[in-house]
This record gives structure tokens, C-alpha cells and sequence, in this order.
């Protein structure tokens, strides 16, 4: 076995990406990086029945976004290529006829109506050692049927012949010594009809002839663990087998069963890392991407479900997570998914990134929210003065908007009750305060000195500062948000300041 370490991520060409797929990506990349090893995608098609187009330029598209850009790929190219299991037909029928030749495995000449009938014949029917000798096989056949049957290409299949009475056992990296029972354990299809093999000998052969030392994977997987210590054994001996991990499952939000796409639908949060629209229905899932998160935030997320360092630390870069990685603190138990934990965890990264950087992420919401930008260093100010209040980056719209032009819709139904005389007339005072020095030239002020001003007219009017506070705010803003007042007019500068306090207490005269 390679003594580098060498891992992969093996997803079929399906469909979307799961965060759980994602999730299984991040700990064999982490893990590889750690030891300075290598982490392989392979695109795993042998079950041409269920490709979708677009599925796997969507998988590298996803790893891209996510900054898990693999070693060795169908497009990175490598020396253990092909890295489609399609393009590698050539390699399995050979283990295949030496299983048979061991006796390991056998011929399957069953139909798929000679399987139907025995399944509704049978109750949870399972093709194994209860039930083999009743069908058409190279076990039950006489050995010159068997030859009559290949010589005149009878379609067939091979399975594996599980033995009888054995217990199977592996040493699992995060779960300990795992056995199995062989007695409850069904011959599984190796290589079917058309020649194409099942994933069952394919990631067999494939984690041997390209020399993956660690193979992780979620725990779902660990019934058909049997199967493949077998294989391991029968081809190529225990000792050349990878060390295997079965990650815990990400659970739904109540911890009840695994976090699916229907889950995410119903309760109106994203499972798939970036939209995914299927080309034969034309439905469209939304991802995490397109929703809004950052992708440093979206990794970090990931690896915090299932694993800690220790320590009570949440936020994590890459170059983190590859340093503290390891597998004795990945979690037995499944993890619970949180979609508002996923948000903080997005708004922890929005807050650590750089105006700059953030201004040009946000622009694609704000055009297509019809919102002029100017100025791209109006933009990075604002950014900078809002930033801290958005969880999402669809968010910089609403908490943007009103910078860009005066709000259409004011909340003066939040200011009228406790509106009188001496609130009009401080405002009035206010407004011609700041038309005044508009008309000298004086376009903006500081936070600080705006700050002071208002309190001394509070004052002045008798008013304590706090009573007017709101009122200012829904004359700027339009609702009872976004950053300080007194920025807030900093940044638009006196004169749309002016107008917008002339324009509200225009309405809450008139009413």
C-alpha cells in the first residue's frame, strides 16, 4: 500500500449535492491535507440507468465554490486515471471471473420476472444462503447446464457467495471494532448484464488499483461493509485494504432521521450546496451559494457538524480546519442541523471579510434589485457601515437600500402615536437646521458632531433625546432598522437627509 496518504470522494452523477456529500468531501480533504496526502474525485457512472447530464460538471463546479479542489479528477487528469468508473469497464471483469474461479462467487442466470415472482412469493425476500439453492444459479444448476447456459450467452449476472456461519469484522477509524454477522448478510450483484459492475466490486478495485489508503464515508454505508471486507480479502488480502471512517449522519433540525431534500423544502432552508435544476423535470432546488452564503462559511459550518477541536472555538478558515483536523474528535453520534446556527456561522464570516471583497459579492443582489450604485467607494463605505446586521447577502438590499435613495415606504404608522406639537416643531427646527447649511455648503458632518447638534436642540425644545431618536430613524430609513442615525446621515449627506425629514412630516401633517 501507497505509504502517502491517499483519500477519495466517489459520488454518482445523480443529482444535486447533498451538504452531507459536501460534508464526507471536507473531512477526506482535511484528512488528506493534514498528512500531506492526496485527495481523488471519482465520478462513480457504472449505473448508467440513473446519470443525469450536467451532474457532474455540477459536483467539480461545487468542490470549486467550496475551495476543495481535488488532486486527481476526470478534469485535473492523474496517473491512476480514467476517474470515471465508466471509462474503466476493461478492469472489472477480470476480478470478476477470478471470484468465480475461487469460488467466491457464481452465475446468476435469474430473469427479472423469475425475481419478481420469488419476491412476491417470498416476504423481504433477499437472494443469500436461505435462498440460493432455489434459484437459477451456478450453485443450484448442474454443472453442464451452467455450461450449456454460457456457451449460449444466457444473460447473467455474478454474485458474491457470502459464506456461511462467519463473523465479519473491520476496525472502524471513528466507531472501533465493527461486526457482522454473515448469516444476515445477501449475495450482492457484482457485475451485471450489460458488464458493467456494481459499486460494490468497482470501489473495490478501484480503491486498489489507485492505492486510496483512507476511505470515508457516511455511516449509511456501513451494511454493505461485509460485502467489501470480503472482496478486499478474496482479491486482494485484508492487509492492502484501506482504513476505513463511517462519518455520522447530519440529522433534521428535531434529530429525528436523516436531513433530507423534502426536509429542507418543508421547513424553507437550502440542503444542496448550490442550486441544482434537474434537466428532466426542470425543477430547480436552491443551494446554500444562491441563497446567500459565503463559501468560507459554508465549509466551516460543515465541519462543525460531526467535529470539534476540543475547545469551545466555532469559527474556522481552511487553513484552520487542515491544521487541527483529526478523526479521533469526529463524533459517533449523528449531528442536528440548525439552519439559524447556519446563519450566525455566515454572518461570523460576512463580519470578517474585507469591504472591498464584500462590495463586489453584494453588487449582483443590488442590480437586480434596480439599485444605482454611483460610486463603488459609496458602496464599500456602506458596506462597511452595515455589515454586521446581515446574515445573508441578499440582506445588504434591504439593509442597503435606503443609502441609495430615499425609501418608498415609511413606517409613519410607528411614529404617530406618540407625535405632538413639540416633536413637529423640533423637527421643523432640525429640517431648516440642515437646509441652512446645506445652502452655505456644508454637505456632511461626522456621526459625532450631527450627535451633539440634535442632543443641544433636544434640549433646547425640552425633549429627551430618546423620544426623538425613532422618529429620525423612520424619516431616514423608512422602518425601524439599519446602522446609527447619525451615520446614517454622515453618509447621505444633509441635503437627501433634509428632504427626507421635510418629506415625512409633510404625511404626518396631512394625517
Amino acid at each position: 500500500m501507497n505509504s502517502k496518504v491517499r483519500v477519495r470522494f466517489a459520488p454518482s452523477p445523480t443529482g444535486g449535492l447533498h451538504l452531507g456529500g459536501v460534508r464526507t468531501v471536507l473531512f477526506n480533504y482535511l484528512f488528506a491535507k493534514h498528512h500531506g496526502g492526496d485527495f481523488i474525485l471519482r465520478i462513480e457512472d457504472t449505473d448508467q440507468s440513473r446519470f443525469v447530464a450536467g451532474a457532474e460538471k455540477y459536483i467539480l463546479d461545487t468542490l470549486a465554490w467550496c475551495g476543495l479542489t481535488p488532486d486527481e479528477s476526470p478534469v485535473h487528469g492523474g496517473k491512476f486515471g480514467p476517474y470515471r468508473q465508466s471509462e474503466r469497464k476493461v478492469n472489472y471483469k477480470h476480478y470478476a471471473d477470478q471470484l468465480i474461479a475461487q469460488g467466491n462467487a457464481y452465475y446468476a442466470f435469474d430473469t427479472a420476472a423469475d425475481l419478481e415472482a420469488k419476491r412476491a412469493a417470498v416476504p423481504n425476500f433477499q437472494y443469500s444462503r436461505a435462498h440460493r439453492m432455489e434459484m437459477k444459479n451456478s450453485i443450484s444448476l448442474p454443472e453442464n447446464e451452467v455450461a450449456e447456459l454460457l456457451k449460449n450467452n444466457t444473460p447473467y449476472v455474478i454474485r458474491i457467495k457470502i459464506p456461511d456461519n462467519e463473523t465479519i469484522e473491520f476496525v472502524d477509524e471513528i466507531r472501533g471494532t465493527v461486526s457482522f454477522d454473515s448469516n444476515a448478510v445477501d449475495d450482492k450483484v457484482l457485475l451485471k448484464a450489460d458488464g458493467m459492475p456494481t459499486y460494490h466490486l468497482a470501489v473495490v478495485v478501484d480503491d486498489h488499483l489507485m492505492e486510496i489508503t483512507h476511505a470515508f464515508r457516511g455511516e449509511e454505508w456501513l451494511p454493505s461493509a461485509p460485502v467489501h471486507i470480503l472482496l478486499w480479502k478474496y482479491l486482494f488480502g485484508l492487509d492492502l485494504m484501506p482504513k476505513w471512517a463511517h462519518l455520522p449522519l447530519i440529522l433534521k433540525p428535531d434529530g429525528n432521521g436523516k436531513l433530507s431534500k423534502r426536509d429542507g423544502e418543508r421547513l424553507g432552508f437550502p440542503v444542496f450546496a448550490m442550486d441544482w435544476t434537474d434537466p428532466n423535470t426542470n425543477a430547480r432546488t436552491i443551494g446554500f451559494k444562491e441563497r446567500g452564503f459565503l463559501p468560507e462559511a459554508f465549509v466551516n459550518l460543515l465541519a462543525m457538524l460531526g467535529w470539534n477541536d476540543g475547545t469551545d472555538k466555532e469559527i474556522f478558515s481552511l487553513e484552520e480546519l487542515i491544521a487541527g483536523f483529526s478523526l479521533d474528535r469526529v463524533h459517533k453520534g449523528g449531528a442536528k442541523f440548525d439552519y439559524e446556527k447556519a446563519k450566525w456561522f455566515n454572518q461570523e464570516w460576512i463580519k470578517k471579510m474585507d469591504n472591498e471583497s464584500l462590495a463586489e459579492l453584494v453588487k449582483p443582489y443590488l442590480v437586480e434589485a434596480d439599485i444605482v450604485i454611483h460610486e463603488h467607494s459609496y458602496l464599500v463605505k456602506v458596506i462597511g457601515l452595515i455589515k454586521e446586521r446581515c446574515h445573508l447577502l441578499p440582506d445588504f438590499v434591504t439593509q442597503s437600500s435606503f443609502f441609495f435613495g430615499a425609501p418608498s415606504i415609511i413606517d409613519t404608522a410607528s411614529i404617530a402615536p406618540k407625535w405632538d406639537v413639540k416633536k413637529q416643531n423640533f423637527f421643523d427646527e432640525l429640517s431648516a437646521q440642515y437646509a441652512e447649511k446645506t445652502a452655505a455648503g456644508e454637505i456632511t458632518f461626522p456621526a459625532l458632531e450631527l450627535e451633539s447638534a440634535f442632543k443641544e436642540l433636544a434640549t433646547k425644545h425640552e425633549i429627551k433625546p430618546g423620544e426623538l431618536m425613532l422618529p429620525l430613524r423612520i424619516m431616514l430609513v423608512g422602518g425601524k432598522f439599519g446602522p446609527g442615525v447619525f451615520e446614517i446621515i454622515e453618509t447621505i449627506e444633509l441635503k437627501d437627509a433634509t428632504s427626507r425629514i421635510k418629506h415625512c412630516l409633510s404625511i404626518l401633517s396631512a394625517n
